[in-house]
């Protein structure tokens, strides 16, 4: 008797083992277990070569921005273009000797200009540096202070000896100063807010980026970036790069632009011939353009000449946009297309923030079969996130992100790039304990209740 109650217990076991099994994977599937139905094989983040390692941005500081405007003089030197007020007494205009001098003209300068008023008649500084007036050769002012050319044209009537040296005094003043017309592209007109960002899939690639272009006069000693960019709507706002780009008119210049980019797709052409699998490299930098960085890693010293700020007629100022710097999220989390923070970092806590599901909520769909989910019945929240970040040449890798482990160490938790594709996904021992815990509360509780 005792041998046989022996053999029944030693058949009951497999069974029960298989039956446990078989509960399992039933379980899994009527879940929908992701881990099962739709895998991704990622590497863990603490695993993760230091290559793929988004460079962090929260150190930066921003640069002096005086740096981006020129040191005026402490006296005006004139050039081409200046326009200056001219007065000499029986010379400019003409009297004759038993007629009373004319009085000059008063000149008052426009509202936005720095000038004071001035008087005399107007004299325009040709391109070659000179100034033409009644009964003299033309003078050569270019390079010389208001009192200076002042001087200069007393020593030139008394020369010719047309005025006498008590009576030689003549009037030199500054009616305009020489400007410069600068072309100003800006794609930051429309600024990022937080609903804006939390929006998600209604912020699309494209739909912040308000191009606008001006053409502006920039007054002598204000010609430089910094003055450019106060014309036309202040530093560069969140929406742009943190630099400004700078192309030079010069017809070389362009020249030269045209030409490295064709020679680049030449070679690139004759590199395929032979291997056409080839890795396509980037285009080369434009080094006939000037980048001016405005946020630097502390104690790195800017790379900004003086030269590089002065702007000349036909120079283009380049604000470039931010609209490629953006990351994707799918899976749990609500699917759309999200703006990345320019000036400080973003890890993956913070991007599932901003997508609308933060660390511990619970979402819609992922607890069981029928109609059950963990939202209904308080279940477990989903505790696995994949980084599907691109690599060169058209490669891809996959971070495993353990979200528990993320939350207590920071060195899981990997910071967000451009282009990165967030998938939020359950754990399989996830879905199988939700399944189970909705089952219960909205089974096993009517059972208890009905018996």
């Amino acid at each position: 008797m005792n041998v046989k109650i022996k053999n029944q217990s030693a058949k009951r076991v497999p069974a029960s083992a298989g039956l446990l099994w078989t509960l399992c994977l039933g379980i899994a599937i009527c879940t929908g277990c992701s881990s099962l139905t739709q895998p991704i094989n990622g590497v863990p983040a603490r695993r993760l070569p230091p290559q793929f390692f988004a460079p962090p941005k929260n150190n930066l500081v921003p640069v002096d921005i005086s740096l981006l405007s020129q040191e005026a003089p402490r006296n005006y030197i004139l050039d081409s273009n200046d326009v200056l007020g001219v007065y000499i007494e029986g010379v400019l205009p003409f009297n004759a000797p038993d007629v009373t001098p004319q009085l000059p003209p008063v000149h008052f300068p426009e509202a936005d200009s720095t000038l004071p008023p001035s008087i005399g008649f107007p004299i325009a500084i040709a391109e070659d540096g000179t100034i033409s007036l009644p009964l003299v050769e033309p003078i050569d002012v270019r390079g010389m202070t208001i009192d200076q050319v002042r001087e200069l044209i007393r020593q030139a009537y008394i020369k010719a000896e047309i005025l006498k040296d008590e009576k030689a005094r003549p009037v030199v003043t500054l009616i305009k100063e020489r400007t410069y017309d600068v072309i100003v592209v800006r794609q930051d007109q429309q600024s990022l807010t937080t609903n804006d960002v939390n929006r998600g899939s209604e912020f699309q690639r494209g739909s912040f980026q308000g191009a606008s272009g001006n053409i502006v006069k920039l007054p002598a000693y204000q010609n430089d970036v910094l003055h450019a960019l106060m014309e036309t709507g202040g530093l560069p706002g969140v929406t742009a790069k943190n630099e400004v780009k700078i192309l030079r008119a010069g017809q070389a210049d362009k020249l030269k632009r045209m030409e490295t980019i064709a020679q680049h797709y030449r070679e690139l052409e004759n590199q395929r011939r032979q291997n056409p699998c080839l890795c396509p490299p980037a285009p080369p930098e434009d080094d006939t353009a000037i980048r001016i960085p405005l946020r630097i890693p502390p104690g790195v010293v800017p790379d900004i000449r003086p030269q590089d700020v002065l702007l000349k007629s036909g120079d283009i100022v380049y604000i470039e946009s931010r609209d490629r710097e953006v990351f994707y999220t799918g899976g749990l989390l609500p699917g759309g297309e999200h703006p990345l923070p320019r000036d400080y970092d973003l890890d993956v806590l913070g991007a599932m923030a901003i997508a609308g599901t933060g660390l511990g909520s619970q979402v819609n769909g992922g607890g069981g079969g029928g109609g059950l989910n963990a939202r209904s019945v308080g279940g477990v929240p989903p505790g696995r996130l994949y980084i599907l970040r691109k690599t060169p040449c058209e490669g891809q890798v996959a971070i495993e992100v353990d979200l528990a482990a993320a939350t207590n160490d920071p060195r899981q938790r990997p910071l967000v790039q451009a282009g990165d594709i967030l998938i939020l996904q359950y754990k399989c021992e996830e879905e199988i304990l939700n399944f189970g815990l909705g089952t219960f509360f909205t089974y096993g509780i009517q059972e208890l209740l009905r018996n």
